[in-house]
This record gives structure tokens, C-alpha cells and sequence, in this order.
């Protein structure tokens, strides 16, 4: 991964995301003067939000949605607007490139769910300030599998074929939940709007147990001047980095790197998604070179003032424990530490915790199958350009992540009907590999879904 060397912060530090804070601020109501936490009634307007976004639809419904009669008109007409505004896309999106996307994600779809709990995830707790949001906010440590099964439903309704520019999809739907969920992380954080606020918020001076996410944030304290806004334009454009960039440098380190033509339509894709959640098109990279220097400044950079307390540990911990949960063969259940080392590189698994979570016999086989296969794989391909076993050793990994974490029938994703019934018909396609040897596709079918109907 490039290096780069620390720069000086950008403004984008100091700048989140006017129209999603103006609507917050707007439905919430002025924050009581020396009030550390907000009334009754002004949460009850955050959890009415809550549940108009879950009626949200699919694309083309978006602009004219409408609530139910009996909503706050003031609330029921803030939503409007920003449904208005914010279900646009730039005029520079290219269907072609979105399409071709959807595609990869298609094709790819076990292995990229490897990548994202492997690679993705881990590189979202570097950046201290985003962690420690992350942490206030879902707890991560304590409900691993809520938080992640929330990234999930917003990442396959987007890539999903017709996700972002189809009449009938959701993604939109589902990016703007999503934008409006960081900008109330912001105001109860900060105590009123990012926009206006200006004054640090020390941390409430209350000893009662806490209840509620929303009762964490506004207890934390944060001071603005020294860690910039919550969830800021730097960051989120990170976070972008971490769910294309980081995804095609990981297709890159197993063996399964993209065209270029294909890693350019990934990231524009993922680039209109970052339009639809706020994030500036300055801050957006559009070929692998800009991605690969902007990830590595921003991390060089988080990394001049290591964080006190660093709750970074924690997170990446608690992701490897749920991941070694829902791996049924043993064999493989403890890969995801030393795989996660090898993608994301050793400084930033130290970051996260993970520097001594794999025991030497679990570094020694994963170096030794590592080496094993890479050589088999080349033996092979001398023969034939589809043999892979480094591609389906990965996809298996990340069918049992997908169907024990992401797929519960028992605990379905936060996605309305339709869109599940669509995932589970996408998913269902997965169980052939159209890149590799039919002998290859059994093999694999016996270590996924044998497996799985041995456990039932």
C-alpha cells in the first residue's frame, strides 16, 4: 500500500453536511440553553424520524413520498425537502460504469464479503475520531453483529442490479437513512447543530446508568477544535476509500485484481453513493493512484496523535471474535486474524488490536497454505487461467460470514421485503462460481452449503 507521509488536516475536519444537519436541527428543535440532554419530546421526534425513514421505498417514489396524514406537517414537510434535495444524482453519474458494477459485485459476491469483514471493516477503525464515534454509537464491542448487519443493509441495496439508478430499487432510500443517522450522531454529540455550534461539549456531569444510544452520544463530550466534527467530510470520504479503494487493493493481494476500466467503474460507482450521503465531489478519488495516496495521507495523519483512551482495540477485536463464531469449519474458523493482518498490513492490525490475536500455529498454517497455494495456483494456471484455489478458499470464507451474519432467516436485515426477497434471489446465485472448473464449483458447494445442511 502506497505511503505517504503526514500532511496537515484539510478543512474538511471542520466541514459535515449542511443539508442533512439543517433538516436534524430543524426537526429536533433549538437545543435548551446549559442543557445536557435533550427533552422527552425532542427525542420523540428523533425516534418518529426513525420510523418515516423505514417506510421509505424504492427511487423513483422518493421525491413524491408522503407520510401518514396524521404526521407533524412541520416534520412531514422537513423530510420532503430533504428527500428532494437529497435523492438527486450528479449529473456526472455514468449509468455504464454503475452498471458494470453492480456486476463485479455480482460476481464476486462471497469473496466480497471477505473483503469487507477482513479488510474494509478493520481499515475503518484506524482513524481514532471515526472510531471513537463508532464506538459511542453502536458499542461496537458489546453488539458486533447489530453494527454490522446495518453496514450490510445499506451496501446491497446500492450494489445490487438497479440499486442506484433503477425506478424500482432502494439504495437511495437506503443512503439517506444513513446520512440522516450521521447527522443526528452530530447533533446530540455536539449538542446542537455543526453548522452554528462553535463551543466544546464536555462530557455530562450525570451518574445514572446509561439507556439508550442516543443518551451515550449526548453524554460523551467532544471538543471540535481538537478532533474536528463527528463524522466530518474527511472522514466520510475515508470511509468511502475503505468500501471501494480497499476492496479493489484487496481483489489485488489475493490474486483477483479487476481490469482497469473495471476499478474505475467500481469506485464511480461508489463515488455517486458518496454524492447521495454528502460527501463532496473534491474529496472523491476516480482512478486507483489518487485513492491509494488519499487513503494513505488521511491515515498518516490520524496517526501523528495516537489516541488516549484508544478504543480501537476493542472494535477490531470484537469484529474477529463474531467472524470466528460464524465459521463452522474448523479448520478455517481462526483465518480471519491472520488474513485480516495480511490485507490491511501489520501497522494497522496493531492499531486495532489484532498484533498477537492469532496464535503461531494459526500465522504458521495461514503462511504455509498461503504459499502452498500460490504455488499450486500457478502450477495450474499454466493450464488453465481459471484455476484459482486461493479464489475459493476466499469464497468460501465469505459464504459462512454472509449466510451466519448477514442472512439469518431468524434475524433478517433492516430492508423492507421486496429488497430481501431481491438479496435472497442474488444471493442464491452464489452458489456457483462462473470463474472456476466445475470440479472446483463441487468442492466448493461441499464446504458451503454441505456444511450448512449438516449443521440444520
Amino acid at each position: 500500500m502506497t505511503r505517504a507521509k503526514p500532511s496537515a488536516p484539510d478543512s474538511g475536519a471542520f466541514v459535515a453536511d449542511p443539508l442533512a444537519d439543517d433538516t436534524i436541527a430543524a426537526i429536533i428543535g433549538p437545543w435548551p440553553a446549559g442543557a445536557e440532554c435533550l427533552d422527552a419530546e425532542a427525542l420523540a421526534r428523533i425516534g418518529l424520524v426513525n420510523r418515516l425513514m423505514m417506510t421509505w421505498g424504492k427511487n423513483a417514489s422518493l421525491t413524491n413520498w408522503k407520510p401518514p396524514a396524521d404526521t407533524d406537517p412541520h416534520i412531514a414537510q422537513t423530510l420532503q425537502a430533504y428527500l428532494r434535495m437529497g435523492s438527486k444524482l450528479p449529473d456526472w453519474a455514468d449509468r455504464a460504469k454503475i452498471e458494470r458494477a453492480e456486476a463485479i459485485f455480482m460476481e464476486e459476491g462471497p469473496l466480497s464479503c471477505t473483503l469487507l469483514f477482513c479488510a474494509s471493516l478493520p481499515e475503518c477503525y484506524v482513524l481514532p475520531n471515526l472510531a471513537d464515534v463508532l464506538h459511542i454509537a453502536g458499542q461496537l464491542e458489546a453488539h458486533t453483529e447489530h453494527r454490522i448487519r446495518h453496514t450490510a443493509a445499506m451496501i446491497f441495496p446500492v450494489m445490487m442490479r438497479g440499486g442506484l439508478m433503477g425506478h424500482d430499487g432502494n439504495g437511495l432510500a437506503q443512503i439517506l437513512k444513513v446520512r440522516l443517522i450521521h447527522a443526528t450522531i452530530r447533533h446530540l454529540i455536539l449538542r446542537g447543530n455543526p453548522q452554528t455550534v462553535s463551543h466544546a461539549a464536555p462530557a455530562a456531569n450525570i451518574n445514572t446508568p446509561v439507556r439508550s444510544m442516543h443518551d451515550a452520544l449526548m453524554r460523551h463530550g467532544w471538543n471540535s477544535k481538537r478532533q474536528g466534527l463527528p463524522c466530518n467530510q474527511t472522514e466520510l470520504a475515508y470511509t468511502l476509500l475503505t468500501f471501494s479503494y480497499v476492496f479493489l487493493q484487496g481483489m489485488r493481494t489475493i490474486g483477483q485484481a479487476l481490469k482497469r476500466e473495471d476499478e474505475q467503474a467500481y469506485l464511480h460507482t461508489w463515488n455517486v453513493m458518496g454524492h447521495v450521503l454528502g460527501i463532496q465531489s473534491e474529496r472523491m478519488a476516480h482512478d486507483m493512484d489518487a485513492a491509494a495516496s488519499s487513503f494513505a495521507q488521511m491515515q498518516a495523519y490520524a496517526r501523528m496523535k495516537p489516541p488516549h483512551p484508544d478504543v480501537r482495540p476493542a472494535l477490531g477485536q470484537a469484529l474477529m471474535q463474531a467472524m470466528a463464531k460464524s465459521i463452522v469449519i474448523p479448520v478455517i474458523r481462526h483465518l480471519p486474524v491472520p488474513m485480516t493482518q495480511w490485507l490491511v498490513g501489520m501497522q494497522t492490525a496493531a492499531e486495532i488490536g489484532l498484533a498477537e490475536q492469532a496464535s503461531w500455529l494459526t500465522r504458521t498454517v495461514f503462511v504455509a497454505l498461503r504459499v502452498l497455494v500460490t504455488c499450486i495456483d500457478a502450477f495450474g494456471r499454466l493450464f488453465s487461467a481459471k484455476f484459482s484455489l486461493s479464489r475459493m478458499i476466499t469464497r468460501i470464507m465469505g459464504y459462512h460470514l454472509l449466510t451466519t451474519l448477514l442472512m439469518s432467516q431468524t434475524r433478517p436485515l433492516a430492508l423492507p421485503s421486496e429488497v430481501l426477497e431481491h438479496l435472497h434471489a442474488s444471493v442464491a446465485l452464489w452458489r456457483h462460481d462462473p470463474k472456476a472448473h466445475a470440479w472446483l464449483q463441487s468442492l466448493e458447494l461441499r464446504w458451503t452449503h454441505g456444511m450448512a445442511r449438516n449443521k440444520t
